[in-house]
């Protein structure tokens, strides 16, 4: 398929996971993508060079600005252009949400410096180019955890909760790129392979009886990617789960 012949993407975040498995996808339709992570440089650069399209990969660590100025630099450099935005790195650690003493500082700020500070940062370097795309579109990775009061901490959802207030806010003020979030419930990744006893729960109560993929995630990414008469949705992607929880 080469419905976005010729676009250039970055996806943050993009060396596992979502990230990896939008990046496929993208390229799949035909745009070139910038791959991207903080730290897994090898697999990083593994995911660009497998991909069809002529695709890079930069490391970048989303908490620094200086580094999400330098990461759409590089997209612009090396292509010339900018279309599409994939707010997909974040960070999170279990804590249980009726212990407010584990909820550290430290916690609590690395949760909001890469969620939300990362988040509005690579978004505001990219504003700019995404301005002079045709279509340019902005889509950040939520969670059903800034919708309900779930997810892995109280620090994890009230940043996704900031992302979906962004999300309306970007889409009506900074048209005509289109701003958009998809919020999934728990995904099965790399991240939470270790928290069996919640992907047992969610497939005990969940209509879906089962957590999501990072195809399921991708497929309403690239759906807001593709409907050019979508601003401003937080899309659910929960399998049901703000229906039980």
């Amino acid at each position: 398929m080469d419905r976005l012949d010729g676009q250039v993407a970055i996806v943050s975040g993009s060396s596992s996971g979502i990230g990896e498995q939008v990046a496929r996808d993208l390229a799949a339709a035909g745009a070139h993508v910038v791959v991207n992570s903080s730290s897994s440089v090898e697999a990083g650069e593994a995911v660009a060079a497998s991909l069809p399209t002529e695709s890079i990969y930069v490391r970048a660590d989303i908490s620094k600005e200086d580094d999400d100025k330098a990461l759409v630099a590089a997209a612009v450099e090396r292509f010339g252009r900018l279309d599409i935005l994939i707010n997909n790195a974040g960070w999170t650690t279990r804590v249980p949400h009726t212990d407010l003493d584990a909820l550290t500082n430290e916690i609590l700020v690395k949760t909001t410096e890469v969620n939300v500070y990362g988040t509005w940062w690579l978004t505001r370097a990219a504003m700019p180019h995404l301005k002079k795309a045709e279509k340019g579109c902005v889509v950040i990775v939520s969670s059903v955890a800034g919708i309900r009061a779930i997810g892995s901490s109280t620090a994890y959802g009230m940043a996704k909760a900031a992302l979906n207030n962004l999300t309306i806010d970007l889409a009506r003020n900074c048209k005509p790129v289109r701003v958009n979030a998809v919020a999934p419930g728990l995904v099965a990744t790399p991240w939470t392979e270790d928290w069996a006893d919640l992907h047992a729960g969610v497939a005990a109560m969940v209509p879906a009886g089962r957590s999501a993929t990072p195809e399921d995630c991708s497929k309403a990414i690239l759906a807001c990617v593709d409907n050019q008469y979508m601003t401003g949705v937080i899309l659910k992607v929960d399998g049901g789960t703000s229906l039980v929880f």
